[in-house]
């Protein structure tokens, strides 16, 4: 109860009067301070939150403003904050930057998701062609001798038709094998040999869909602003969701195999201690998670 008594006076009436009073000191509003005083995700992040609570309407839907109209929102808020360019010629150009990653990241969170809600359909071609990518990208020595084989568990799937493995996260679990596969063909082969350890072996596959899921859930949480504010100067897109995947499948081998689980049935137990190791380095303002091969 004491904490949302302070939320209350601070939104109504303590935030109002402390940037009233910090106004007349510097002769800046709020979000040129901002500018002044912050830079990379800090910045961008800051000033999400002070369109959110402000009061101006132009302001609040500001942080949903469609990417087309970026410049003329921009050109709104100096406006109705009374932002001179000749006086502040930077306002604009970081206004300007900081709400194409913010809708941006809203627009990637929007595209992942229908991705994500496209079921596997076999009788769709290009899902075809993309699972036939994927295995011959893991595979290329080793032919596959028909569509619906045991083959598909030497790649990490759990039966004879891959398509049954989609169904949690759809077609966006394929794209996101297929992408790492492509764009790290030998890291690729590197973790597929070591998913087959006689001990500490796990199903490629599964565990690629798996941290989709976990890829997904941190979009979707907002978890992964931070690092998209900071890796991304301009607008996020899917690109940078699959390099973020791709550092996701990395490093959850290494931490397999680090930790030595004494058996698969715990997977759950590491899988989870996994996410909360990626969820604690999000929450760095600073935060820059590579992909070191």
């Amino acid at each position: 109860m004491f904490i949302s008594l302070w939320e209350f006076f601070y939104e109504n009436f303590f935030r109002y009067w402390m940037k009233w009073i910090l106004r007349q000191m510097t002769g800046k509003c709020e979000l040129q301070r901002i500018f002044d005083t912050y830079v990379g995700a800090q910045r961008t992040h800051r000033i999400e939150n002070s369109l959110t609570y402000s009061k101006n309407k132009v302001l609040q839907e500001a942080t949903h403003v469609m990417q087309g109209e970026v410049d003329k929102r921009v050109e709104d808020i100096m406006k109705e904050k009374n932002i001179n360019p000749q006086k502040d010629a930077s306002f604009k150009i970081c206004m300007k930057a900081c709400l194409l990653q913010i809708s941006g990241y809203k627009q990637l969170y929007v595209d992942v998701e229908n991705e994500r809600k496209k079921p596997y359909d076999s009788d769709n071609l290009q899902h075809e062609k993309l699972l036939l990518k994927l295995w011959n990208l893991l595979m290329p020595k080793n032919k596959l001798k028909a569509r619906i084989s045991k083959q598909w568990a030497d790649i990490g799937f759990q039966g004879d038709d891959p398509k049954t493995d989609f169904r949690g996260m759809g077609i966006l679990g394929l794209i996101n094998l297929v992408y790492f596969s492509e764009n790290y063909t030998t890291v690729a082969h590197q973790i597929l040999s070591r998913s087959n350890h006689p001990k500490l072996g796990y199903s490629y596959a599964i565990v690629g869909i798996n941290l989709t899921e976990m890829a997904y859930s941190l979009l979707k949480s907002e978890a992964l602003k931070f690092y998209l504010y900071n890796f991304v100067p301009g607008i996020p897109t899917m690109e940078h969701f699959h390099q973020f995947y791709c550092y996701l499948v990395y490093e959850f081998d290494k931490f397999w195999f680090e930790e030595k689980p004494e058996s698969i049935m715990y997977f759950n137990l590491y899988r989870e201690k996994f996410h909360e190791k990626i969820k604690r380095l999000l929450l760095d303002s600073n935060v820059a998670l590579t992909l070191k091969i």
